[in-house]
């Protein structure tokens, strides 16, 4: 179903383009050779959605690599087709372009040339953007309690989504650049591993991520994507030396709590009160959500820091707009009473491999303990 509604999604957009390109830049002579490349082009996505779920061969995966990039390309070109649209309506009152000069074949190949090499630039721009890892600072104080530490250093990351396509040098790069870091302690928000992750690529990725250094340990909670692949993905998190929490709290030292709640994907898990019911209220409490769902909630309990991902922060753009609309906090960090809550845009992505809005992030949060 959610890739039916996916396919809609691409499918109808594509029709406007079509069209009003045809209408609009396209003279009827090169019209026989227009119609024909356009759809093969924008039919390329349809079909790798077909293949993909009859088993891989490699054109096949060619195939789907090519529609990864297409997907957004097109995105973009409709985007500055509405625009030219709009324009066009303004045009028919503010005259700035004469029609004898829109008509004429200068400024239509102009203008359709602008339109696609634009949208093509987004798109390696969004290609350099995933593949460079930053860091997101912050500082924030809460109260010390009775811990016997004035300061944690927390390194957060979540949404990897590692498969099969991931290159095995972008983890090492998130690894060096986190353990530069020098965290006290590493969190992983979920989605962590995708279901299709095996043989000697998962290894080798396990290896990588052991390699992650934190003077209190990594700890991380399943996102709704672990769910998908079971109970092998448990055991991806676990070979890479992370501490797999589920609804579940545990005291770290005599220094804080840290909280990791299944995701809502699972549709049962403790509610926020029932996880925290009977935790002494002596020492900090930190918590890992994969969804930004219950910020209200949550700023009403004894909770003192949250952690999550799962947004993306839309990924493209404009997505990002819409899931500002969805979650409280799509990115970024909120104070709500006297909670601090953070949202990563995740460390890489899932889908096209191509992000215009956010950034592949770690996020580095310096808590200082008050009195």
């Amino acid at each position: 179903m959610f890739h039916l509604i996916l396919t809609l999604v691409y499918t109808v957009p594509n029709i406007y383009v079509f069209f009003r390109i045809k209408h609009l830049f396209i003279s009827r002579q090169y019209q026989r050779w227009y119609i024909p490349v356009y759809l093969v082009v924008a039919s390329i996505y349809p079909l790798s959605e077909v293949f993909s779920h009859r088993g891989m061969i490699k054109p096949m995966l060619v195939l789907t690599t090519v529609s990864d990039y297409l997907i957004p390309v097109f995105l973009y070109l409709f985007l500055l087709v509405l625009l030219f649209d709009i324009f066009l309506l303004l045009n028919l009152v503010i005259r700035i372009v004469r029609p004898e000069t829109r008509k004429g074949y200068s400024f239509r190949l102009y203008t359709l040339s602008t339109m696609i090499i634009v949208s093509a630039a987004i798109v390696i721009a969004g290609v350099i953007n995933l593949n460079t890892v930053r860091v997101s600072k912050y500082r924030i104080e809460i109260p010390r309690k009775h811990s016997k530490m004035d300061h944690l250093r927390v390194a957060f990351v979540s949404d990897i989504h590692i498969e099969q396509n991931t290159r095995l040098q972008f983890i090492e790069q998130f690894v060096r650049k986190v353990n530069a870091l020098r965290s006290d302690v590493m969190l992983y928000g979920g989605d962590l591993v995708e279901v299709n992750t095996t043989g000697e690529k998962r290894s080798g990725m396990e290896l990588v991520l052991r390699a992650v250094h934190a003077k209190y340990g990594a700890f991380g909670i399943m996102g709704n994507h672990e769910y998908y692949g079971g109970s092998g993905q448990k055991e991806f998190i676990r070979k890479s030396g992370i501490i797999l929490l589920c609804d579940t709290v545990i005291r770290i030292d005599s220094l804080f709590y840290l909280a990791g709640r299944n995701d809502q994907h699972l549709g049962q898990r403790k509610t926020i009160n029932d996880l925290l019911e009977g935790i002494p209220l002596d020492l900090p409490v930190i918590i890992l959500d994969h969804r930004p769902t219950e910020l209200q909630e949550v700023s009403r309990t004894e909770a003192d820091v949250q952690f999550s991902g799962h947004t993306h922060n839309g990924q493209l753009f404009p997505i990002n707009l819409i899931t500002r609309r969805i979650y409280e906090l799509s990115w970024g960090y909120k104070k709500i009473n006297d909670a601090h809550f953070f949202v990563t845009s995740g460390l890489r992505l899932w889908g096209p491999p191509v992000k215009t809005a956010g950034k592949s992030e770690i996020m580095l949060v310096d808590i200082c303990f008050i009195p």
